[in-house]
């Protein structure tokens, strides 16, 4: 598929890049600490070692708006779009290398939950990059653009992502909720059985 640079006019209504954040620890720590799997990808949620670092709180003041965060990481190499997910709340991705996000809208998500992968546009951002993926947009897991895979800080309001804390019912959105402030997407080709699906057409490659 076409990969578009942040600078097209396209990106503007699912983010925008963040400037003057000094990232240049986190993205150290992240670089020598964290796992890079050759086959696949690996998602924190939270790590303490990059919570521990001063641009915690820059984040949690300045961009979040002093509401509690965490900070955790998806690693690996990836090439196929398999899911879309959202949250309720901005994404912040800082990118430790070059890395492709494919995107769309939920605006575009039908009543039924579903939505056209044909709709989804590709993104290359640049190492040492941080964006702002907006509440309305849809994404999942980073790709490589190249054979070396991705490592990338991933911010979000704190618990997002964990384990749920009660039953939801089985239909319409609730049924789509996977994780604390996370509704899924899957494409029947991307993801294990079981996941709840409600991607239509081809599962994107980079």
């Amino acid at each position: 598929m076409e990969i578009k640079k942040i600078t097209d006019p396209a990106f503007r209504k699912y983010g925008r890049v963040i400037r003057g954040l000094d990232t240049a620890d986190l993205l150290d720590v992240l670089r020598k600490t964290t796992p890079c799997p050759e086959d696949g990808t690996v998602y924190v949620p939270s790590d303490p070692q990059l919570e521990a670092l001063p641009v915690y709180t820059e984040l949690s003041a300045r961009v979040y708006g002093e509401m509690p965060i965490q900070i955790g990481y998806c690693n690996g190499c990836n090439k196929k779009l398999n899911a879309l997910e959202y949250h309720r709340d901005s994404e912040i991705n800082i990118m430790a290398d070059d890395a492709v996000l494919i995107l769309g809208l939920r605006a575009d998500v039908t009543d039924e939950m579903t939505y056209d992968t044909a709709k989804c546009e590709a993104f290359l951002i640049p190492k040492g990059t941080a964006v702002e993926v907006f509440a309305t947009t849809l994404h999942y897991a980073p790709c490589n653009p190249g054979t070396d895979g991705f490592r990338v800080a991933v911010v979000l309001p704190k618990g997002t992502n964990t384990d749920l804390k009660s039953a939801h019912p089985a239909a319409g959105e609730d049924a789509h909720l996977t994780h604390v402030n996370k509704w899924l997407l899957g494409h029947p080709e991307g993801v294990p059985a079981g996941s709840p699906l409600g991607l239509a057409g081809e599962n994107l490659s980079v």
